[in-house]
């Protein structure tokens, strides 16, 4: 080891070797607090073992000075010798500790600068005709394998951080059926410097961003159950657009104050949970994504792997893919969004707390038009300047094939998870030509928990969606199901319910 050299490779014991003395720096330096140097240093001569320990701001040259006599007075060396080691090591400390702050700032995420054959492709892709079918087409070729529909969903939810009315969404699934994995591969095609990425919250850990810190932000949570104590303010944030919190404080006198901490929005969140009946106050403020958890999706996953692990996956494509859909996403810009149709759109009857369904409905034929903004004419409110585009009735038409699914898991009364086992159990009894069933039947052929199928009858028997018929001493209860047809029913209506407002427009017009 060189001779007065700083040796920073362990963080918690920093090395200051001379050819008089060794000095060790206990559990590194604070980068915080450039007005001070406070370490706590264990110093002893070279190839001696009796050591002097002492915690110390060697900014403050009294306390130094101190320092300097009692280490020469313990280990009997010269003051001269330990005053210029101090002052050559705090030397190294502060190149040291002003080196790492560069390097920090060097890591945080700056906004690229698109060439000007980027922005001319990046505009081109934005001006398209059929641009979110295009979209689509690049999340698939970014690696998104299936999820057609949920992935553009979540594409056009993550865009509309940068509007005035953010949207937000919250995926539902089993474990291990990729809940996280397409949030993240979705949330790879939004620029980095827009993304705050989260696993674990404390409750105050929203309080202490800076005050515009979060603005037009995705807010991105891995599992929702470990930010179980950060839900309430972010439900805030995301209801009322901004957080306050008062904390006391000691100022430079040593008075204690009270001192405001507020951070602003707007922010787009996404979360991911298995269990949609605990979040229900974050449901209702956002959209939830069912995953699709059929074979045919587990077969798409597994052929995916199986080229990768073959090495027949094109890396290089999909990069592509993803850059040209952050490309476009930074080429978009806040601007206002009106729609001249919104008084004839009508939510089918069925659906559940229809008033905040409504907003989200809103909010999403907006966020399409937002997206689309390159398609369309700039207008100027004559009172007030305000630039702004208009929704098309093509934006809404487009919107409501997107959210047929989420408006029909708003209209039904049971879970998705109850719903989802509930299509299973009818596909089921139609391929073996059966009308009833038995608990211990479903639980060995769909391969279910005993506890949670139990959940579930207790649901689908409360709710009216099946019977108990006989109790056979043998088999225990028998069931069957009410009706076979009630939820493709509902689809009709809300299939119907959206059409109608398209025809009622298109005769307006």
């Amino acid at each position: 080891m060189g001779k007065n050299v700083l040796n920073t490779t362990n963080s918690n014991n920093y090395e200051y070797f001379t050819n008089h003395l060794e000095i060790h720096v206990l559990g590194g330096i604070k980068l915080n607090k450039l007005d001070s140097l406070r370490v706590t240093l264990s110093i002893n001569k070279t190839k001696n073992h009796n050591k002097l320990r002492h915690n110390i701001d060697l900014y403050n040259d009294n306390q130094v000075e101190k320092l300097v006599r009692k280490t020469a007075e313990r280990i009997e060396i010269g003051t001269s010798i330990v005053r210029r080691t101090l002052q050559e090591l705090t030397n190294e400390l502060e190149t040291y500790r002003l080196s790492q702050l560069e390097q920090e700032d060097e890591n945080e995420f700056t906004i690229r600068e698109l060439t000007k054959k980027e922005l001319r492709a990046a505009g081109a892709f934005l001006k398209k005709g059929n641009l979110l079918e295009a979209t689509n087409d690049l999340i698939g070729n970014s690696g998104v394998i299936g999820e057609e529909t949920n992935r553009l969903l979540m594409y056009i939810i993550f865009t509309s951080r940068k509007s005035n009315n953010p949207l937000h969404c919250i995926s539902l699934g089993s474990s291990g059926t990729g809940k996280t994995h397409l949030q993240s591969k979705v949330a790879e095609l939004i620029p980095e410097h827009d993304i705050v990425d989260m696993t674990v919250l404390s409750e105050n850990a929203f309080y202490y961003f800076s005050r515009t810190e979060l603005q037009h932000k995705l807010i991105l949570i891995e599992d929702m159950d470990g930010a179980e104590n950060a839900l309430y303010p972010l439900r805030e944030l995301q209801s009322k657009r901004s957080i306050t919190k008062r904390v006391s404080h000691k100022d430079r006198n040593g008075n204690t104050k009270t001192i405001k901490l507020t951070v602003e929005g707007p922010v787009c969140v996404a979360g991911c949970t298995t269990q949609e009946s605990i979040y229900e106050d974050n449901s209702n403020r956002s959209f939830l994504l069912y995953i699709d958890e059929s074979h045919e999706q587990d077969e798409k996953i597994m052929q995916y792997q199986r080229k990768a692990s073959a090495g027949n996956i094109n890396i290089d494509a999909e990069l592509k893919s993803k850059r040209q859909l952050q490309n476009a996403q930074l080429l978009l810009k806040s601007i206002k969004v009106v729609n001249p149709f919104a008084e004839h759109l009508q939510l089918p009857k069925s659906v559940f707390k229809p008033r905040r369904t409504n907003a989200h409905y809103l909010q999403f034929i907006e966020a399409v038009t937002f997206y689309k903004q390159y398609q369309r004419e700039r207008k100027y409110d004559e009172a007030t300047g305000e630039e702004y585009i208009e929704t098309t009735i093509e934006d809404i038409q487009e919107a409501n094939q997107l959210l047929q699914e989420v408006l029909l898991r708003k209209s039904d009364m049971i879970s998705g998870a109850c719903r989802n086992y509930l299509e299973t159990l009818k596909t089921y009894l139609k391929a073996n030509n059966q009308t009833t069933f038995t608990n211990a039947e479903i639980r060995r052929n769909l391969r279910i928990k005993g506890t949670t199928l139990r959940r579930y009858h207790t649901q689908l028997i409360e709710d009216n969606y099946i019977k108990k018929t006989t109790n056979n001493k043998y088999k225990g209860y028998i069931y069957e199901i009410v009706s076979y047809e009630e939820y493709t029913e509902l689809q009709e209506q809300i299939n119907n319910a959206l059409e109608n407002c398209i025809t009622i427009m298109e005769v307006s017009q």
